[in-house]
């Protein structure tokens, strides 16, 4: 974002090698180019739009603008080569076709790297984010071409709900606990299972202990949260048993309304492990 210019495939290579080698033997995720809406670069001439969240950003700014997406798929590619979990994941799919467009681009990356004799994993696993209502709607199409789904939850709120976050009139309105947005959640940990991959949670919801118990009895495999708040998020996990998140996901699926359920996990935050409730609030 502060660079002037769209960094070079060999600065975007050094940068994801050091930390796929600093990070071995674990596994990491690097998403491609997610610019657009509230993330706009000096550098990369983006068109006056009315509404920025709604208009070209993420993968279809990429997919506008292959010689840029590319670039950054071979500096990934080139990456993988130093850790065999280094993984690639699209923003913003609405739709399996943007996943064959993106996956057609990253193909021809292969076969480029492999004409130079350049090292990479070929077999790179690939996921996506489910931030957009219809990609959730539409997971059992989007799983069987990817490995795995993370759930961005910000802004799958903000289009579930038609609210902007950062509008002080509506912000009252952004509700993780709606009951749509549990329910789009459902179905696409429920897809990804279907067909067997596993979905992780990004976004302020993963990172709030008092939702994750619920997101655990929802089903979701793994919680991707700011180092800040990874402790109590565990020590939440300590505390309580999984059939109780189990019985909370089932007794929200039957209330109306957010704040009815957010009550619900604090309920059962509060029960298992109180002086967490307080550090969380």
């Amino acid at each position: 974002l502060a660079s002037s210019g769209v960094p070079s495939e060999e600065r975007q290579y050094k940068a994801y090698a050091e930390v796929a080698r600093r990070i071995l033997p674990e596994s990491v995720i690097i998403r491609t180019l997610d610019l657009g809406g509230d993330k706009l670069p000096a550098s990369v001439k983006m068109p006056d739009e009315s509404n920025p969240f709604l208009g070209w950003r993420a993968i279809r700014l990429c997919l506008a603008r292959p010689e840029i997406f590319k670039t950054q798929l071979r500096a990934i590619l080139r990456a993988s080569a130093h850790n065999p979990k280094l993984r690639i994941m699209y923003p913003m799919i609405s739709s399996s076709r943007e996943v064959d467009q993106a996956d057609g681009l990253l193909q021809e990356c292969k076969a480029e790297l492999a004409a130079a004799g350049v090292a990479f994993n070929p077999n790179v696993e690939v996921g996506v984010m489910i931030e957009i209502p219809s990609a959730a709607l539409t997971a059992d199409l989007i799983a069987p071409k990817v490995k795995f789904f993370s759930i961005g939850t910000n802004d799958l709120v903000q289009y579930t709900l038609a609210v902007d976050r950062v509008n002080e009139r509506v912000a009252h309105l952004y509700e993780p606990t709606h009951p749509a947005v549990l329910k789009l959640i459902r179905c696409t940990v429920e897809a990804s299972h279907r067909h067997g991959i596993w979905t992780g949670v990004c976004g302020e919801m993963a990172g709030n202990p008092v939702l994750t118990p619920l997101l655990l009895g929802l089903g979701v495999d793994e919680l991707s949260a700011s180092p800040g708040a990874i402790p109590l998020v565990k020590d939440v996990i300590r505390h309580i048993r999984y059939s109780e998140a189990l019985d909370l996901a089932d007794t929200a699926s039957g209330l109306a309304s957010g704040e009815e359920i957010l009550d619900q996990c604090r309920a059962l935050v509060r029960r298992a492990a109180p002086e967490i409730l307080e550090l969380a609030e």
